[in-house]
């Protein structure tokens, strides 16, 4: 009986004790917003901007103050542009680089796929996206033009085939990066194929499958400039090149702005599908 008193004392203590949670230290960015940062930084952009450009650094027909843009903005959405409103030009574009995306995705998710789990399917696919996946784009523009002729095909199909690689080769990455141990923990609950590929394959490839789409966007509307060199009348890349043409260098600065605009906001639509679709990206 003595024992238990002189114990009890000990353990009223250690339940007086609070109890310490200890948060693991972060590696890398970590999970702090950078949005702060980002808009710092873009607006010591445009000052560096405004005042080589007010100081006369640069030559004014070469840089125009950035308030010029937005004002040559204006102009252009009143009056519009080489016959076509911007509107046109914008609707233009975006339906290439969209048909394009629609295009390369649908088909070069499905052959990511197939390469990273049939070796047959490697062996095939492997060697002509490899061949033409390093070839800038305007090497096989000329070649667009005689097999396709100067309509929208031309357009379309050369954004395609600078889309479709990046995409079809972030697929069959994520097929192989998956650990086996998840296969193996699958199969020995029961598991059969295509419970295999719809709840393990495929969601483990998600991330990098994201990330493929994030890049083929990137390099379908640097693409879009040299697809729109086709005949084009009607286009942001069109619009740009035809001012440059001019020296008209503050609406060449109009539609550089307006396709970063539409990128980002396309980039920004793929991270929100992130965040929605595969939420323990970087957390396992």
């Amino acid at each position: 009986m003595s024992d238990v008193i002189q114990a009890s004392p000990a353990t009223a203590h250690v339940q007086d004790r609070q109890v310490k949670l200890v948060k693991m230290a972060g590696f890398g960015a970590g999970e702090r917003s950078t949005v702060a940062i980002s808009v710092a930084t873009a607006l010591a952009i445009l000052l560096l901007w405004w005042l080589v450009a007010a100081l006369g650094i640069v030559p004014h027909l070469f840089l125009p103050r950035p308030d010029e843009v937005l004002t040559q903005i204006g102009v252009i959405y009143r009056d519009g542009y080489a016959g076509a409103s911007l509107s046109e030009h914008v609707a233009a574009s975006l339906f290439r680089i969209v048909v394009a995306a629609l295009i390369a995705i649908s088909a070069g998710i499905p052959l990511g796929l197939l390469m990273g789990l049939n070796r047959w399917a490697k062996g095939v696919l492997d060697a002509p996206i490899e061949f033409y996946w390093p070839l800038p784009p305007l090497s096989y523009l000329p070649l667009m033009i005689i097999w396709l002729g100067i309509g929208e095909t031309s357009k379309i199909t050369l954004l395609v085939l600078a889309m479709f690689a990046p995409i079809c080769l972030s697929a069959h990455a994520g097929v192989r990066s998956l650990p086996i141990e998840r296969v193996n923990a699958a199969r020995s609950l029961g598991a059969n194929r295509l419970q295999l590929f719809i709840d393990i394959v495929l969601p483990s490839a998600l991330p990098e499958i994201l990330t493929g789409i994030r890049i083929a966007l990137g390099v379908g509307w640097s693409t879009l400039v040299a697809a729109e060199l086709i005949a084009s009348t009607r286009g942001i890349g069109f619009m740009i090149m035809s001012a440059s043409q001019f020296l008209a260098t503050d609406v060449v600065f109009v539609g550089i702005a307006i396709i970063a605009a539409c990128a980002f906001t396309f980039s920004a639509a793929i991270r929100f599908l992130e965040t929605y679709l595969v939420p323990w990206k970087g957390k396992l």
